[in-house]
């Protein structure tokens, strides 16, 4: 079974600061399908297992710049 944290949902915002980048790269990524994500009404939503594989596969220099 999951952990419940990894089913959290999060916002663009939430992920933003999360990968270091603004909301609106977000939205752009999920638009393109860069990042997986889904929507919810007009919004779109982010699980938080989704976004650390993503954080994980970047290359090391990318994430500690």
């Amino acid at each position: 079974m999951l952990e419940r944290d990894q089913e959290e949902l999060l916002n663009s915002k939430q992920v933003a600061v999360i990968l270091d980048m603004s909301p609106d790269t977000v939205n752009e990524f999920a638009r393109k399908n860069i990042l997986p994500a889904f929507k919810k009404g007009k919004q779109w939503r982010f699980r938080k297992r989704d976004i650390s594989l993503f954080y994980k596969k970047q290359p090391k220099d990318i994430r500690d710049a």
